[in-house]
C-alpha cells in the first residue's frame, strides 16, 4: 500500500484509509462484532494504516469497537476520532446540538482514551462547529492536549475556510475531513485552495457517494430503515434516476480502465492532490480489496480532463444532506 502525508504536519498514512462508521451505525444496523474486528486486522493486512471513527458513531460503540480490534496492532497504525455533539458521557444520549465547550472536550478526550485502549489520539477532529464556542477556545484546548501527550494532531471536519484559518492560527491544522467525490464536488471552490495554502491534508469521507457511485444503486434499490440515506435528497428515488447519468460516466471510463466503477472513483479522489487520502467504509471483505485496488488505477490527464469535461455536462439533483444538517455545515 502506497502512504501519503496529510499536510505540513507530516502525518503518515496509508493512501486509502477505512471508515468504520458503517460497522456500527449510518447505513443500518451494527454488524456482527466479531467479523468487523476481523474485517479491521485485516484492513491492516493489506495495508491500512489509518482508521476513522468518532464518538457519535453507535454512540461510543464504534471506538469500543476499534480499540479492541487495533490493540494489538496499537503502535501500527493511525486512529482518528472525533468530538464535538452534544452527547451525554453516562448514558450516551444525544441532544442533537454541539458542544465543543473546552472542558468537555476534555472530557470526551479521556473517554476515547479508555474506549480506544491507547494512551494519544493521533488526530483529533472537531466533528461539527459549535457556533455558541469560539475556535480559538476549541484549539486552545486542543492546544492543551497536544502539550499534554493525549492527542498528537489536530483536525476539522465540515468546517468554513474562515474558521479554519482562525483555528490554525492558534493550534496548526493537520487534516480537515468534508465529503468530496464526483457526486459532490463543492470543496473545490474555496476550501481544496485554502487548505492548499495553509498546508492541510483533506480528507474525504463518502469518496464513493455514501455507494451511489459504485453502481450498486438504482432507483430501485430499498434502503434499510434505519439508513440515513433515506432522508437524504440526493437519495430519493427520483434524484437517483436523474443523477445515474453521473454512474454511466464513471462504468464507461471503468470498462476502459479494466477497474470497477468504486475504483475509478477513488481513483480520481487520490489524482486530485497528494495530500487527498479517502476513507471509503464498507462491511464486507471483498468491497474492502476492491477499495483498496484503487491506489493501482492510473487516470492519465487525458483521463481526468474527459471526466471533467463529461460531468461539467451533467445537471445532478437533489441536495447532499437534509436542510437541518446542512445548517451544521461550512461554518
Amino acid at each position: 500500500m502506497q502512504t501519503r502525508k496529510l499536510g505540513s504536519r507530516y502525518l503518515e498514512v496509508s493512501a486509502i484509509g477505512l471508515g468504520c462508521m458503517s460497522m456500527s451505525s449510518g447505513y443500518g444496523p451494527a454488524a456482527d462484532k466479531g467479523e468487523m474486528i476481523k474485517l479491521i486486522r485485516s484492513a491492516h493486512d493489506l495495508g491500512v494504516t489509518h482508521f476513522d471513527t468518532a464518538e457519535a458513531y453507535g454512540p461510543f460503540a464504534n471506538e469500543e469497537l476499534l480499540g479492541e480490534a487495533l490493540q494489538p496492532i496499537r503502535d501500527k497504525v493511525v486512529i482518528a476520532t472525533k468530538f464535538g455533539f452534544d452527547i451525554d458521557p453516562d448514558t450516551g444520549k444525544r441532544s442533537g446540538g454541539t458542544n465543543s465547550r473546552p472542558e468537555h472536550i476534555k472530557r470526551v478526550a479521556e473517554d476515547a482514551l479508555k474506549r480506544l485502549r491507547t494512551e494519544t489520539i493521533d488526530l483529533f477532529y472537531q466533528h461539527r462547529v459549535d457556533p455558541d464556542v469560539p475556535i480559538e477556545d476549541v484549539a486552545g484546548a486542543i492546544k492543551e492536549l497536544i502539550a499534554e501527550g493525549k492527542v498528537r494532531h489536530f483536525g476539522m471536519s465540515e468546517a468554513g475556510v474562515q474558521t479554519i484559518r482562525r483555528a490554525h492560527a492558534v493550534q496548526p491544522v493537520t487534516a480537515v475531513q468534508s465529503e468530496y467525490s464526483l457526486f459532490w464536488r463543492g470543496p473545490e471552490a474555496e476550501l481544496l485552495p485554502t487548505l492548499e495554502e495553509l498546508g492541510i491534508g483533506f480528507v474525504p469521507f463518502s469518496p464513493l457517494g455514501a455507494g451511489f457511485l459504485t453502481g450498486k444503486i438504482d432507483e430501485n434499490t430499498k434502503f434499510d430503515s434505519t439508513d440515513f440515506r433515506n432522508i437524504v435528497p440526493r437519495f430519493s428515488p427520483e434524484a437517483r434516476k436523474a443523477n445515474m447519468a453521473l454512474v454511466d460516466l464513471v462504468k464507461a471510463v471503468a470498462e476502459r480502465k479494466g477497474a470497477t466503477p468504486a475504483q475509478v472513483a477513488l481513483a480520481w479522489l487520490l489524482a486530485q492532490k497528494p495530500w487527498i487520502v479517502p476513507i471509503p467504509g464498507t462491511t464486507k471483505l471483498h468491497r474492502l480489496e476492491e477499495n483498496l485496488g484503487a491506489v493501482n488505477v492510473e487516470l492519465t490527464q487525458d483521463d481526468l480532463k474527459q471526466i471533467d469535461e463529461q460531468a461539467s455536462r451533467l445537471k445532478l439533483e437533489g441536495a447532499r444532506l437534509p436542510e437541518a444538517m446542512l445548517k451544521m455545515t461550512g461554518r
